[in-house]
């Protein structure tokens, strides 16, 4: 069964306002080193970039945050910094970006994350990426690290309308920590969401769990080369997940979902032509499916409002937000 944002009577963006989430996950700190491209180098075949500029903005789990905040919501994140400067700067974008970071937790032994894109800036055209370092540390949390995070759960979700987890696979989302998250969510009857890049088995029994399909393929051991093998593995998925709705998004061929109230359907990318940079689109889409399902959405409403939101942010650079009006602008074109 496919289907198509068009068919859907597509509620006003202002419902996702006035939610409570909280976000659980690995924040980065992304950088990005521009240069302008002035000769090849004599060591490598290289560009040699003359320094223009540096740019750094909140990444991994503080994107979804950020997306809640800009679309009118209150965003509390959960996460672990090291006792360095990128941590420092970190919680400077978090309060500029007014994130709640009193659950972001400091621990000594380990480094901030951070992603460093270096671009070669040749205007007019638009700067293209030439290579990306990545300083991270992957080790699971400790017992006792692992406390920390579920005490400031203890203190947050209480209040939340909804749990995001976001996994960036740095080692934050112990199984420990996510049946807290579960255990939590249940008692108090908060939506848990799972944006998983991984450890997919983790993550029973939640109200919406997506991830994209090469993560879907691994998730099942098989690959899902086509309509009919990604309708095979989502409905397995759903049934090995125990999930109420999960949502496979698949790029350029849109997205599938099956749920507890929805029979498996597609619906279509939305404005394909116009990608620019996927990275964070991810991270919009949760944002924006799981404050439409605190909002009484059903899957398929969500799904096709996070569907839109996501094809807005990947026409520009980097991880970025997409606001009310424009969410609204585009609901109107697709009704058009």
């Amino acid at each position: 069964m496919t289907g198509s944002s068009r068919h859907l009577d597509l509620p006003h963006p202002s419902i996702l306002a006035g939610k409570r989430v909280v976000v659980v996950g690995d924040i980065t700190l992304d950088e990005y080193l521009y240069g302008r491209a002035t000769r090849l180098s004599r060591e490598a075949p290289i560009p040699v970039l003359e320094f223009l500029r540096r740019e750094t903005i909140l990444g991994g789990a503080a994107n979804p945050a950020r997306n809640v905040v800009a679309l009118g919501s209150q965003a509390s994140l959960i996460a672990i910094v090291g006792n360095d400067e990128e941590g420092a700067h970190l919680r400077d974008l978090l309060w500029a970006a007014g994130i709640d970071h009193s659950g972001v937790i400091t621990i000594a032994n380990r480094v901030t994350t951070r992603k460093t894109r270096i671009l070669a800036d040749a205007a007019p055209r638009l700067p293209q990426q030439v290579a990306r370092l990545d300083r991270l540390d992957r080790r699971p949390l400790t017992p006792a690290e692992e406390e920390l995070v579920i005490a400031a759960l203890d203190r947050h979700l209480p209040m939340a309308d909804a749990v995001i987890c976001s996994d960036y696979q740095q080692g934050l989302l112990t199984p420990q920590v996510v049946a807290a998250v579960r255990e939590r969510c249940r008692q108090h009857g908060v939506i848990f969401a799972v944006d998983a890049q991984g450890n997919s088995h983790y993550y029973r029994h939640a109200d919406l769990f997506r991830c994209n399909d090469a993560e879907a393929a691994a998730a099942l051991g098989t690959p899902l080369p086509d309509d009919a093998a990604m309708a095979a593995g989502l409905a397995r998925l759903y049934r090995e997940l125990a999930a109420r709705l999960v949502i496979v998004t698949r790029g350029p061929a849109g997205l599938a979902l099956i749920g507890d109230d929805e029979p498996y359907q597609q619906l279509p990318a939305h404005r394909v032509s116009e990608v620019f940079d996927t990275t964070g689109a991810g991270d919009t889409f949760i944002a924006v499916a799981t404050l439409a399902l605190a909002a009484g959405c059903r899957g398929r409403t969500a799904a096709a409002l996070a569907n839109i939101a996501a094809a807005l942010v990947v026409r520009r650079l980097g991880n970025a937000v997409v606001t009310p009006a424009e969410l609204a602008e585009a609901i109107a074109a697709v009704d058009e």
